[in-house]
């Protein structure tokens, strides 16, 4: 869904860090986790937050690229795969490895890194219908046609009073 939604969810640092705590609070009791994967550029963060609340200090980054013009969700590609010593864990297939990203949309990109690592438990702070399957642990779900403006992506600006804008 493109940033022209008439759906919007926007963010606040604040949100979004009482988010990230409740991501990790429903993740202690599905830990111990050995390393966390996070999916780069959105799941740095959250992986950060969760990283200190759940005491993991081996932390990794997958670099996937999906939305190219931040509008429109695009071919996939891999920019940096996972290292090998994170990939080795749990027998080879990612057992008590946490992944962590800020968003499942489609669920392409989470589906992608499953392969990669395909025993690790997935995260996310927000969720939408069409990915939700791919995760195994979320905090929010939104519509599909719900566009989620993070805080990285918003500035401060004037907001006019609702009286100017209108009509009458």
């Amino acid at each position: 869904m493109s940033p022209t939604s008439p759906k919007a969810f926007p963010v606040s640092w604040d949100q979004f860090h009482r988010d990230a705590r409740a991501l990790a609070w429903r993740l202690a009791a599905a830990g111990p986790f050995q390393a966390i994967v996070c999916i780069t550029r959105g799941g740095l963060v959250p992986a950060a937050i969760v990283a200190r609340e759940l005491d993991v200090r081996l932390i990794e980054s997958v670099c996937v690229a999906s939305y190219h013009d931040y509008k429109n969700q695009g071919e996939l590609t891999v920019l940096k795969d996972i290292a090998p010593a994170i990939k080795a864990l749990g027998d080879g297939t990612g057992r008590g490895v946490l992944v962590v990203d800020d968003l499942t949309d489609t669920g392409k990109t989470a589906s992608i890194v499953r392969n990669m690592l395909p025993n690790a438990h997935f995260a996310t702070i927000y969720a939408k219908p069409a990915g939700r399957p791919v995760v195994d642990t979320f905090v929010t779900e939104v519509s599909q046609d719900t566009w989620i403006y993070f805080p990285w992506d918003m500035g401060l600006a004037y907001q006019a009073p609702i009286r100017e804008g209108s009509a009458g």
